[in-house]
């Protein structure tokens, strides 16, 4: 089978992209034909042999300084025309679309039925959400000041900017909401013959509108659980990954605060180091990554993950546990659905420090409690390379 893995970034850069590149080498190791097509990058570790992709552009710059942007935002010609020259060259047999928003922009989509017509092959388009752009403009369903909101759900997507959701600018909120509106009105989505969703919970989200809940389907993440090996536990709690106010990471200092005798590990980046620091009981590491990071996951006490967002199905949470490791993660998003509470780890309410104070106590302090936990991660069952595969090449055959 011939599989053309699409993604706005192709090297490594967050958890879309490591979704996006095992993926590939699953393809591959199992006799698949694969290649890539994406942004334009020094960084890029995959491509195509067309040598096709779509020149970069940092958003992050701002709309004064980019004056192509808020149309290349919505739709993208180049794209569809650099999409255009792999699909000629490649001749795939599914097209598996992963992040596109923004950068390379739904598009391709056009594009990718424009050559399924033109052909008459059989081609599968593939979509993973990896987030809530589908149903919510600014991605994650939280609002300028990251609370949690609700409001476009329903498609009336003019709450975004009412809100300024879109990193609390009117100007990114309106794009943001025209994106939203133009493609809602396109026909796009409808080609697309599937929507792989990480999570029940973000599933039901996309099942709020009758575009997609059709097309729907619910897949934990895979991990790959070779060379995964036991180490000796020591007295840390550990915070790693993205270190933030909407991450939760300021509800754990709270918490850390009353345990003054445990050590509390950060390990990342994020707006949260300053807060860090300042605590006697928390040590700052730094970023870490590959046999680091996963040394550091292996040897803590518990993880936890104490998110105040919609999160999906964090790699985070499923790292831990394949290590050994029992989270305590906050009640909200697909996080339940990651963690048997009262086996595996615990559940507390999103934000609550007091709560999370107390789940932390009693599985450091509650005589073998933390042994019992410990040994139950060693015997979980999540979604391994093989059984994804498996379900996901069902998917591209149907």
């Amino acid at each position: 089978m011939r599989v053309l893995l699409v993604n706005k970034f192709l090297y490594p850069k967050g958890g879309c992209e490591t979704y996006v590149l095992k993926l590939g080498d699953i393809l591959v190791r199992h006799g698949h034909s694969v290649e890539y097509f994406g942004l334009q990058n020094e960084k890029n570790t995959v491509g195509n042999s067309a040598d096709s992709y779509v020149s970069d552009m940092d958003f992050a710059k701002g709309v004064s300084k980019n004056l192509k942007a808020p149309l290349r935002i919505v739709y993208s010609s180049e794209a569809r025309r650099k999409l255009r020259k792999v699909l000629n060259s490649f001749q795939p047999d599914v097209i598996h679309l992963n992040n596109i928003q923004f950068h390379l922009t739904p598009s391709i989509i056009l594009e990718a039925e424009r050559f399924r017509k033109k052909t008459g092959r059989k081609l599968k388009i593939i979509y993973t959400a990896h987030d809530y752009q589908l149903v919510c403009p600014s991605h994650g369903m939280f609002d300028s000041e990251m609370k949690i909101c609700e409001q476009c759900l329903g498609g009336n997507y003019v709450n975004c900017v009412k809100k300024k959701c879109m990193k609390k600018s009117r100007m990114k909120s309106v794009l943001a909401a025209v994106d939203a509106y133009f493609w809602k009105l396109s026909k796009a989505y409808s080609y697309i013959d599937k929507i792989i969703c990480p999570s029940e919970f973000l599933k039901s989200k996309l099942d709020t509108q009758k575009r997609f809940a059709d097309k729907t389907t619910a897949i934990h993440n895979f991990f790959d659980t070779d060379n995964v090996t036991d180490f000796k536990k020591e007295n840390y709690v550990l915070e790693f990954g993205h270190l933030s106010k909407d991450k939760g990471t300021l509800t754990l200092l709270e918490a850390a605060k009353r345990m003054l005798e445990t050590r509390f590990v950060f390990a990342g980046f994020g707006a949260a180091v300053d807060e860090i620091i300042k605590l006697p009981n928390a040590e700052y590491v730094g970023f870490k990554t590959g046999d680091e990071l996963k040394t550091l996951i292996a040897k803590a006490a518990c993880s936890v993950y104490p998110s105040e967002w919609y999160e999906n199905c964090p790699y985070s949470v499923i790292e831990s546990q394949i290590y050994g490791t029992p989270v305590i993660g906050s009640r909200i998003g697909g996080i339940p659905e990651l963690i048997s509470d009262g086996e595996t780890g615990l559940l507390f309410e999103s934000g609550n420090a007091d709560d999370l104070y107390k789940k932390l106590h009693y599985l450091l302090e509650t005589e073998g409690k933390l042994d019992e936990f410990t040994a139950n991660c060693r015997t979980i069952q999540f979604e391994t390379t093989e059984s994804y595969l498996k379900k996901l090449i069902q998917i591209y055959g149907e």
